[in-house]
């Protein structure tokens, strides 16, 4: 229950980390183009989080190097190699998507369909044989409906920009679960290094190809870029990593969800934004789906019992 705790925690810093980002990424683009602004953040992260593995490298030097043998190093770098590029792939494929579709819808209808990733994961872990008790889809239609009343204003229309949020909300969605396969399996630090580098890497070719990066535009947009670098992608994405070791997908997409009622929370207290009563019904809605989401199944009740 401690590690299920902490990894919910540190989901909950994800999804806040997140929720003040989405500005700085619409900021990026007043300045310079998609992939430009992805790859260049994407390697910030990669470089940021090298430090960070030496340092733990420092910390836990034997790290079980006796007990390991050869055939299982070569099978964990293994497996730390491919989670990697896997997770850098669909997240350059999401990230971008998302980057270009903010150019084309508001902030709001971006952050929702972004979100329905709380709708696709339990969906797709369902075909893929992950059972899902009731109660958390009934969190999850709760969540969707709180999503609704926070970020839809003029109700639903779909746009080119709508449209690839909409996809970038499947790759994310495909993120999620792929993590939730490797996470268990390897270094998480590691495996978010790898990725960011990847998908930087990805960024660059199309970047050099369709973009015209002019290096004054880059330095004018250096707060946006080092915040989504340093912050979004190296902290955040590494933490989801971590927590995801301990945490159902499910359950982690419903507490990754609340970036966007913690956006709102954020552009309150630090812009003095006006919230109106309609999105903080929507906040309490989805506040409401994520505690029932946590509460312990019979089994687990009666498993703490025993323990006792």
């Amino acid at each position: 229950m401690n590690k299920k705790l902490r990894g919910n925690l540190l989901l909950l810093l994800t999804a806040l980390i997140w929720g003040t980002s989405f500005v700085a990424q619409r900021a990026g683009m007043d300045y310079i183009e998609p992939f430009t602004f992805n790859g260049i953040r994407s390697l910030i992260g990669g470089i940021v989080l090298i430090p960070v593995i030496f340092f733990l490298g420092k910390m836990n030097p034997a790290d079980d190097k006796e007990e390991s043998t050869e055939e299982e190093k070569k099978a964990e770098n293994k497996t730390l190699i491919l989670g990697g590029i896997s997770c850098g792939v669909i997240l350059f494929v999401a990230s971008s998507l998302q980057q270009f579709g903010v150019v084309y819808t508001t902030a709001g209808k971006a952050g929702f369909i972004t979100a329905l990733y709380i709708v696709i994961v339990p969906i797709l872990s369902f075909f893929i044989g992950k059972k899902i008790r009731p109660i958390v889809w009934l969190c999850v239609l709760l969540s969707l409906a709180g999503l609704y009343l926070l970020c839809m204003k003029d109700g639903l229309s779909i746009n080119k920009g709508d449209f690839l949020v909409l996809l970038c909300a499947f790759g994310f969605s495909i993120h999620i679960l792929v993590i939730d396969h490797f996470s268990p399996k390897t270094d998480g630090v590691k495996m978010s290094c790898i990725q960011f580098f990847v998908c930087g890497i990805i960024s660059l070719v199309p970047m050099a190809i369709f973009e015209t990066p002019v290096w004054s535009d880059i330095l004018d947009c250096w707060f946006p870029i080092l915040y989504t670098g340093a912050i979004s992608c190296g902290v955040a994405y590494t933490l989801q990593i971590i927590a995801q070791k301990d945490t159902d997908p499910t359950i982690a997409s419903l507490l990754l969800s609340l970036e966007s009622v913690l956006a709102a929370i954020s552009g309150v207290l630090i812009l003095h934004e006006q919230i109106s009563p309609r999105e903080l019904i929507g906040c309490i809605v989805m506040f409401a789906a994520i505690i029932i989401a946590q509460l312990p199944s019979k089994t687990e009740r009666l498993s703490a019992k025993n323990h006792e």
